[in-house]
């Protein structure tokens, strides 16, 4: 176990994580030059695409210093703040993390927010200042101070390193095998010294999964105590389910079988179960033999993530609900922080309702399912848990805002804790920003050349456009990390949208009551727009309160007559076809009010654009 290194590399979004691992792989002749590929382990299409990490990715590397070869088990994580559950459970896992900062962009807020987490999970924090061939000494200085600053070391225990160039990586692992500890604990300490597989009970943390078709779900772990080795009959200590080891192996960084895994090592292990709903991630994986012993065996695992953001799923075709289902089961073996529960429209018909950790997480998910499982969904608009005070329920929590209650006494919705960081002289145009969002308790402290502006603001303030307008009003250059905080009175409404006199769950939102007229106005308008023409006139209503408060209407289809001035026909036959086409309409009105309105998928998709 001496000669384990287990560490992450973490940092704000888009400051050269990915890039820093490559250099990482080729040091350590982990993958041939001729097989690298820019952002090798970001392994998904839409990573690159978008050019973020969306999930985290193990990787062994074996790299010789001091004429010792050592074992380091790099975990790459995400920088955006929707996709933090990730990177906590990567650091359960580990013994040390490199925060990375880009010497351009310099201390961001998501810096700020793993710099946080990595110092209470107790791990070793190592600086590095990466992109220095980008940057002017001018530029690497300040920032090599505050950073020391910021960690509480020496400014020359700051690396300088190129994830372009490789400038400075070699240094970078020789500094991870010097100031990161090797894994230690008790049981470990009697492995070794009595060399025997058996002095400890056996214990694994499950801190990430995927499923394979033939492998079954394979569980991702970082190994505690003891050993295992394929065919080992194991269990999960929270679930009590049982297996047996198909194939247990390493990351290198495709999967590589092994004899064994030992004490302090990070693996998988391919579990043959085929219920991807059985394994959970922070589960204990233990021998079947000590099944007695589960409850005093498991490790304490990981805090559940709360999801913050609802959204409802449907299949764009309504025969699709099954592929959807085992497609939704499967994507959280691979994202653990997915809420999922079965949902149901009038409109839309069977689905599923998603809690997510922020609309990013959201947005990647629904793409996911598209791409990876060839399954089209549509959803309603994202939406937050508000508390409602009712008369005869008391306080109850309300996800969908179909089900606002209209008997309310009381509405609370959840409060963030936001952080802001942009240069100095674009303080003004962030606290313009308080024109369009609910921002209270606004600070500011000033970071070298940069401005910290933490603030509280309302979660649905956030999931609408604030990190769009944010970036509009700073040209770019801020940055924001926020958490949920706890609940506040809020001054909201239910908006609901009926077409041809029948509500449309979908189109339900919750809104601060000084926004929800422009937003009725705005909904109706686009509805006029999207929705086909019928044989009838369709009337768009905008209601709150049973008071409509927006209206369109789409006018009827009309059928040409032809031109009777021509072909000599008078004004009463004329009149005759319009009574018996207007007598047409009318039946045919009536029977649409008798049936549910649908809405065509492309148009809930138009309509709930940002």
């Amino acid at each position: 176990m001496q000669n384990i290194r287990n560490f992450v590399i973490i940092a704000h979004i888009d400051h050269g994580k990915s890039t820093l691992a490559d250099r990482l792989l080729e040091i350590t002749g982990t993958v041939e030059k001729r097989a690298m590929r820019a952002q090798y382990l970001d392994s998904m299409d839409l990573e690159r695409e978008r050019g973020i990490t969306i999930k985290m990715t193990p990787v062994r590397m074996l790299y010789r210093a001091n004429a010792r070869e050592f074992v380091l088990n790099l975990i790459d994580t995400p920088g955006h703040s929707d996709f933090s559950y990730e990177v906590s459970r990567a650091l359960a896992a580990v013994e040390g993390a490199v925060l990375l900062v880009d010497a351009t962009q310099g201390i961001q807020a998501q810096t700020l927010a793993n710099f946080e987490n990595a110092k209470r999970a107790g791990l070793t924090i190592i600086g590095a200042v990466n992109k220095i061939d980008a940057a002017t000494e001018q530029e690497i200085d300040p920032l090599t101070h505050d950073l020391a600053a910021l960690i509480g070391c020496a400014e020359e225990d700051i690396l300088k390193l190129s994830g372009r160039t490789g400038t400075g990586v070699p240094e970078l692992l020789e500094t991870i095998i010097k100031k990161i500890p090797a894994p230690r604990n008790e049981a470990a300490d009697a492995i070794q010294r009595t060399n025997q597989r058996n002095s400890a009970n056996l214990r694994a943390l499950i801190f990430d999964s995927k499923y394979d078709d033939h492998k079954g779900v394979v569980a991702f772990v970082r190994m505690m105590d003891s050993s295992v080795r394929a065919g080992d009959t194991l269990a999960l200590a929270a679930a009590g389910a049982s297996f047996q080891a198909k194939e247990i192996g390493i990351f290198s960084p495709k999967l590589v079988s092994r004899e064994h895994l030992e004490a302090g090592e990070i693996g998988y292990i391919a579990t043959g179960l085929k219920d991807p709903d059985i394994l959970k991630i922070g589960d204990t994986i233990i021998a079947k033999r000590e099944m007695t012993q589960a409850k005093k065996l498991t490790l304490p695992g990981y805090r559940e993530p709360s999801p913050v953001v609802f959204v409802s799923f449907y299949p764009e075709d309504a025969g699709e609900y099954d592929e959807l289902q085992r497609a939704l089961s499967k994507l959280r073996l691979t994202d653990a922080a997915l809420h999922i529960e079965p949902d149901k429209s009038e409109v839309l018909g069977r689905g599923f309702k998603g809690g997510f950790l922020g609309r990013l997480h959201f947005e990647i998910a629904a793409e996911r399912l598209l791409r990876e499982f060839g399954v089209s969904t549509v959803h309603s608009f994202p939406s937050v848990a508000y508390r409602v005070e009712t008369k005869r329920e008391g306080w109850i929590i309300i996800t969908n805002p179909k089900d606002f209650p209209d008997d309310r006494l009381r509405v609370e919705e959840p409060i963030t804790k936001v952080e802001i960081v942009a240069p100095l002289e674009h303080l003004g145009a962030i606290l313009g920003l308080k024109a369009y969002f609910r921002f209270s308790n606004i600070e500011t402290m000033t970071l070298h050349n940069k401005v910290v502006v933490a603030a509280n603001l309302p979660l649905a303030d956030i999931i609408r456009d604030l990190d769009d307008k944010l970036k509009s009003a700073t040209a770019g250059y801020a940055s924001l990390a926020y958490e949920v905080t706890g609940y506040a009175p809020a001054d909201v409404e239910k908006l609901e949208v009926r077409v041809a006199e029948q509500t449309v769950p979908g189109l339900t939102r919750i809104l601060p009551k000084e926004d929800i007229e422009r937003e009725a106005r705005r909904t109706v308008e686009k509805l006029k727009e999207l929705l086909p023409q019928e044989q009838f006139p369709q009337a768009l209503q905008a209601i709150s309160r049973g008071r409509i408060i927006a209206r369109e209407t789409i006018p009827a289809l009309r059928k040409l007559l032809g031109n009777f001035g021509k072909t000599g026909g008078d004004r009463t036959r004329k009149m005759k076809l319009w009574k018996k086409q207007k007598r047409g309409k009318e039946r045919l009105k009536e029977r649409s009010e008798r049936s549910a309105v649908r809405i065509p998928a492309s148009v809930f998709k138009e309509l709930l654009k940002k």
